[in-house]
């Protein structure tokens, strides 16, 4: 469970996996005749970019001795046709690879937070959910330039490179093989350079990935820090993470600029041996070199490092973005251990009649939750699940609900084994609300409406009435159409909880999940709650979890759970009868009134 911390580095691997750029192949699959096309535009207009020192060579060579103004004319208006062509062409390509770019991130992004949507309570458990939101949000779009111009920039300078090596062959080959002579050094240097470039782009996403969880949690428990006065605590340790991510930041980036430098030394190296060699041939009639040779050759040799300026810049690019990919795709690999099994049936309509056989189950620390568990629940009965915190209550409820898979044993809900059945149809039958009361942003009426989206709004205030919020909905500015924020900081705990009790119940299960479902509520509003839960209980298979017993005393049995195991089970008077742990907790919990 180490990694569900802020402030530690996840697993860096030895190697590069460049198999998974070839998965991204796939979203750039659907785009390609559209990139095949921009790539020979590109291609088009570079080949007649080499066209520029050619003409300069024409012009110093014949049309200047020869005194042909009409031809120094014409190469100048075709050089502007030219010109005008390329910059025509370059807001064609930008225009149409910013737009399949961003596809592409879309495509990615949809696929990466659709599996997120399947991945078990377990995933989220042991990650801080600031891990998991640099991924789909942060990395995917550290992708999109690679993915898109990166590809097209690439192939057309690889090809451009390639015109310009056969036009400077044509021109003069002994200047041309001097010029190469800096290819071996360059390549050696990027193969030194790529080991250390790698690492420190995984370092700094790792740095990334931490600050970003802790500013995460940080907004999460901002009244916790302000009720405990931790603001200076809490600054110091964001000071840290962010002082560790910028220092990882400068050194990647320190290590990547040592490219750009290294090449223009090359460069600069080659064009000057060139220019002194050819002016020493010029003098010396070797080669067949001219003076308009020379001036053309020098500008090819700016012309032919500049695309291996461009493809050293998208080799920084592309070792950051395997560092990116992979994490991407470890998300996306992430096994979904809840789903349904090959031959799994939809639940027909239910009763509601529940079993558990034998059922055990751990976390993954390995210590046993729940200890061979086993008991029947008739339709339309109501069990509540009372004992100690860690008993193990919620899990038995969880596991209902296929939150969980058990490691052994079954459970069944009218026969049907739950690991036979579709998860979808399962929880359309069920209706949970957990201690935790998520609002969503948006109107009151939107949130409850969240259990049955098909509902009228005389039936989500129908919900609402049976469960007591109607009331201080109306005493909102606007009702039902009352905007709240993200997670309701504008209501109250129990005005939060009354809200998710209606939307659990608007969704009209067979089988009802409260889990201290009245937790926060006070005692005038529970007395009226209880009376609209009778009716709504009747005739649905109900578990209830609750600390607070006098809510559970009209359950037609009670579970008293310990250790994982139900130690007693009864109903009240036949618990309290027996004087054992049920009668011990009610006692006391009583005696403190």
């Amino acid at each position: 469970m180490a990694r569900n911390r802020y402030d530690i580095d996840e697993d860096l691997e030895d190697s590069y996996d460049f198999g998974q750029l070839k998965r991204l192949g796939k979203y750039v699959r659907p785009h390609a005749r559209a990139m095949v096309g921009i790539i020979l535009l590109m291609l088009l207009t570079a080949a007649l970019g080499m066209l520029y020192p050619y003409f300069l060579k024409i012009v110093m060579d014949d049309c200047i001795p020869a005194k042909d103004f009409r031809k120094i004319v014409l190469l100048a208006l075709a050089t502007l046709a030219i010109s005008s062509f390329t910059a025509l062409a370059l807001k064609v390509k930008i225009h149409f690879m910013t737009k399949i770019g961003q596809a592409i991130i879309h495509d990615l992004r949809t696929d990466i937070f659709s599996h997120i949507q399947q991945l078990p309570f377990s995933y989220f458990d042991s990650r801080p959910h600031g891990k998991i939101q640099v991924r789909v949000v942060n990395y995917v779009n550290n992708l999109s330039d690679v993915l898109s111009n990166g590809l097209v920039n690439t192939i057309t300078d690889l090809c451009s490179l390639l015109f310009i090596i056969i036009f400077m062959f044509t021109i003069n080959l002994p200047l041309t093989l001097v010029v190469l002579c800096g290819l071996p050094v360059f390549i050696t240097y990027v193969f030194i350079l790529k080991k250390h470039q790698r690492k420190a782009w995984r370092i700094q996403s790792n740095k990334q990935s931490n600050l970003n969880a802790y500013i995460a949690e940080s907004i999460n428990g901002i009244r916790v820090t302000q009720s405990f006065v931790r603001e200076a605590e809490n600054i110091k340790i964001f000071d840290n993470l962010s002082a560790s991510y910028r220092t990882a930041w400068m050194h990647a980036i320190t290590v990547s600029f040592l490219m750009g430098p290294f090449v223009q030394l090359i460069s600069t190296a080659t064009s000057v041996a060139a220019f002194v060699l050819g002016i020493r041939w010029i003098m010396t009639g070797f080669s067949g070199v001219t003076v308009g040779i020379l001036v053309a050759f020098t500008a090819y040799i700016s012309r032919f490092w500049q695309p291996i300026t461009t493809l050293a810049d998208f080799i920084n690019n592309l070792l950051t973005a395997v560092s990116y990919v992979e994490r991407i795709f470890e998300t996306i690999d992430e096994p979904v251990t809840i789903h349904d099994s090959p031959a799994a049936q939809p639940l027909p309509p239910v009763t509601g009649r529940v079993e558990y056989r034998n059922v055990c189950f751990s976390y993954d620390d390995g210590i046993r939750v729940l200890d061979d568990i086993s008991f029947s629940a008739e339709a339309g009965e109501s069990i509540a699940i009372v004992g100690p915190t860690g008993a193990g209550k919620s899990t038995i409820v969880n596991l209902l609900s296929r939150f969980y898979n058990p490691e052994s044993g079954q459970i069944l809900v009218d026969g049907h084994d739950l690991q036979d059945v579709t998860i979808q149809s399962l929880r359309t039958q069920m209706g949970v609300m957990m201690q935790d009361s998520f609002i969503f942003k948006g109107t009151i009426m939107d949130n409850i409406r969240y259990g049955n989206m098909e509902a009228s709004d005389e039936q989500v205030m129908q919900a609402a009435k049976t469960v007591c919020a109607h009331d201080f909905i109306m005493q909102l500015e606007n009702g039902y159409q009352t905007e709240v924020n993200e997670r309701g900081t504008r209501l109250s705990v129990g005005q939060r909880q009354l809200i998710s009790f209606a939307r659990a119940l608007l969704a009209d299960p067979r089988i009802l999940i409260l889990d201290e479902a009245t937790s926060s509520i006070d005692t005038e509003t529970e007395l009226l709650l209880q009376r609209g839960l009778n009716k709504l209980l009747k005739g649905r298979t109900s578990f209830i979890i609750a600390h607070r017993l006098s809510t559970i005393k009209n359950c037609g049995t009670i579970f008293y759970v310990d250790h994982g195991k139900i130690v007693e089970r009864g109903s009240h008077y036949e618990l309290m009868a027996r004087l054992g742990p049920y009668y011990k907790l009610y006692s006391s919990q009583f005696a403190l009134l």
